[in-house]
């Protein structure tokens, strides 16, 4: 029931965030926040049930956000440019992420197909790696299980969501999408390479996995979406523009809604 719910939840959201950026209502956007939040909510659980407690307290900060950002654009309305790029960027984002992340077809096409490119970059350049399953890499009798968050569709999620939502000439926001989007897939590939081959071939000893995965791929993966950032917030000075007025305005609201 409570899964139900969530769920409902969450494509209700995101077509009233979908719906204020279209029409430019600011009820129906404080409507989508607050639902938004019932949604995070009901997210704790899965995590408490394998201890990730990061992502317990992810989801209670993005609860608390979304309820927060409801009560501002109720109370402001559309006032600031800010709440209404926020909400087209959140339901752009949540368009492109959640289906493949609740839609089981869709989350088994996308792993499969960045397994499969994994593999076909990694044998290209001679590296005799072999694909076991549709999510399942092999190499030196060592295997790896691509899961959904070794397919970057949260950054490209986030990206598409922030670019395509900002007031900016079409041609300098498509060229923005062109330069993020297909290089955080490349960058995505060769991590999920350098995971298995480091791996594989103990690269750095027993904890030749977590180090790979956990600390050098991560590590490397904020450095280059930091570098994408700095790309796009060049090729788009809006975007920063903006993100900078709603940060200051969630910090320190300002007075009444003109």
């Amino acid at each position: 029931m409570l899964d139900w719910l969530t769920e409902y939840a969450l494509w209700t959201g995101l077509f009233l965030l979908l719906l204020s950026a279209l029409t430019r209502k600011s009820l129906a956007a404080a409507l989508g926040w607050a639902i938004f939040g019932v949604f995070w909510l009901g997210q704790p659980g899965r995590y408490l049930e394998v201890e990730d407690y990061f992502n317990v307290a992810l989801v209670l900060a993005a609860a608390l956000l979304s309820f927060y950002i409801a009560w501002l654009v109720f109370r402001k309305g559309f006032s600031r440019a800010g709440y209404a790029w926020a909400s087209y960027a959140a339901a752009v984002c949540g368009i492109v992420y959640f289906p493949f992340a609740e839609i089981e077809p869709l989350k088994a096409g996308l792993i499969g197909f960045t397994t499969a490119v994994t593999v076909q970059t990694l044998q290209y350049l001679s590296v005799p790696v072999v694909m076991q399953d549709w999510n399942l890499m092999s190499l030196n009798g060592k295997s790896v299980e691509l899961i959904l968050a070794c397919t970057a569709i949260e950054s490209i999620a986030l990206f598409a969501g922030v670019i395509l939502s900002v007031q900016a000439p079409l041609g300098r926001r498509a060229l923005a999408l062109a330069v993020s989007v297909p290089t955080i897939y490349v960058l995505n590939i060769a991590r999920n390479g350098f995971v298995l081959m480091a791996y594989a071939y103990s690269w750095f000893g027993a904890d030749s996995f977590d180090l790979a995965h956990n600390v050098i791929g991560k590590a490397g993966s904020v450095a280059a979406l930091l570098a994408i950032s700095y790309v796009v917030f060049l090729l788009l000075p809006e975007l920063l523009a903006t993100m900078d007025e709603l940060a200051a305005e969630i910090r320190h609201p300002g007075g009444e809604a003109a």
